[in-house]
């Protein structure tokens, strides 16, 4: 097909056009890997899920279905396509479970304390996915203990693995303050945007002098 403008009507107009194709548009025996026909079946993704909880990698659990399936051109899905059903079951978990419960919490404390801060982040669908909170004592500390952060994530504490960040410095006593937390959804460079930009909200733009992250 040729395009071209027309720069009087500055509209657009086909100048030429050919029919019949002078290639293959997709092997058939490929056509079940397209992304309109990927799909991760329901036992495939119990499968996945049961593997993810045992500890065993993305990677491993994919190539292992493509072991048993006579390779991974036949499992009719992708690792991406698995990464992607694993990602939004456990956004549903995290909005109907225990992130549920934490809202209902934040906002009980949001009416007993107006200064309580918390925030959610939300993705496409609606499906939460990072959650930051901090109340009145944090915020107070980082007024007097802020200019200098550390930024740690090595605690997971929930079922799913998932990592609770909490940023914390010293008092005048050399005693640890907490003045945010944090439950992400994964230690990705957009989470990381996320949670920063917010903690910086929380303590009305006032950045840390120095910060240290694990």
């Amino acid at each position: 097909m040729g395009i071209i403008l027309n720069r009087e009507t500055m509209k657009y107009h086909v100048r030429d056009l050919v029919i019949e194709h002078n290639h293959t548009l997709h092997i058939s025996e490929c056509t079940h890997m397209m992304r309109s026909q990927r799909k991760v079946s329901i036992s495939q993704g119990a499968q996945a899920e049961i593997a993810n909880d045992a500890g065993i990698s993305l990677k491993q659990s994919h190539e292992l279905m493509g072991k048993e399936a006579g390779g991974l051109g036949n499992i009719g899905y992708t690792r991406d396509d698995l990464k992607r059903y694993l990602r939004i079951k456990r956004e549903r978990g995290l909005k109907y479970g225990e992130a549920g419960a934490m809202l209902r919490y934040f906002e009980e404390q949001k009416l007993e304390n107006p200064s309580f801060f918390h925030a959610e982040q939300l993705d496409c669908e609606e499906q939460i996915t990072n959650i930051f909170w901090a109340d009145a004592s944090m915020l107070m500390d980082y007024t007097y203990f802020g200019d200098v952060v550390t930024f740690d994530t090595t605690y997971k504490t929930n079922k799913e693995y998932r990592p609770l960040g909490i940023f914390v410095g010293f008092n005048q006593f050399r005693q640890l303050v907490i003045f945010g937390a944090t439950l992400l959804y994964d230690e990705t460079i957009e989470s990381f945007k996320w949670v920063f930009g917010t903690f910086v909200e929380a303590v009305c733009g006032r950045h840390p002098k120095t910060i240290f992250t694990d």
